[in-house]
């Protein structure tokens, strides 16, 4: 079960590091502080994303304190990027090393997550039709069961993802909608 977590650790931050991979140049982002401590461009009053909001800086400060415990415990970890991003390069090769595995695992309370603001901030943009097949889902899922689902924004990203997964309704309206995004209805039962 320990082992779960420590995978489901290295499995997140390997996604959130090819998630933003490609998000803006090396010239266009402001200089971010190490792990290390060097605060020189913090003193500056510079944040690590203008304009996406203190939610995105706290992120890079938290993704920075990861970094320092990954390299407190003999990981050599990159310093996160202007958004907190961490770039591990082969994450095969981490779900094997057992020095990252045992530092993820002393380092997992400091795992943070990816401010909503952010992960929207790097959605591919829909297309038109995207849009109106996630209304439709959201429309679907609130008529059979999940009221509180989220309906899109005008761009199709969500506009808060708090809603109650677990509840009857929620199970059934899943069920009910899965063939509009696309799922298989009938799914085999398991072996085993």
């Amino acid at each position: 079960m320990r082992t779960n977590r420590v995978l489901m650790a290295v499995v997140t931050a390997s996604v959130m590091a090819i998630t933003l991979a490609g998000c803006g140049g090396e010239g266009d982002a402001p200089k971010v502080p190490t792990a290390g401590g060097d605060n020189s461009s913090a003193a500056s009053g510079k944040t690590a994303a203008p304009g996406v909001g203190d939610d995105v800086s706290a992120y890079v400060n938290a993704q920075r304190e990861w970094v320092k415990c990954l390299r407190e415990n003999g990981v050599d970890a990159p310093d996160p990027d202007a958004k907190g991003q961490v770039d591990f390069g082969d994450n095969a090769a981490l779900k094997k090393d057992t020095k990252f595995l045992n530092a993820s695992e002393k380092c997992a309370s400091l795992v943070a997550a990816v401010p909503e603001s952010l992960e929207n901030a790097n959605q591919p943009e829909l297309t038109p039709e995207q849009i109106k097949v996630k209304r439709e889902y959201a429309d679907c899922m609130q008529k059979n069961g999940a009221a509180d689902f989220p309906d899109p924004g005008p761009d199709g990203t969500a506009q808060g993802s708090e809603w109650d997964q677990t509840s009857a309704g929620a199970k059934r309206a899943t069920r009910v909608c899965a063939p509009i995004i696309g799922d298989p209805v009938d799914q085999p039962a398991g072996k085993g």
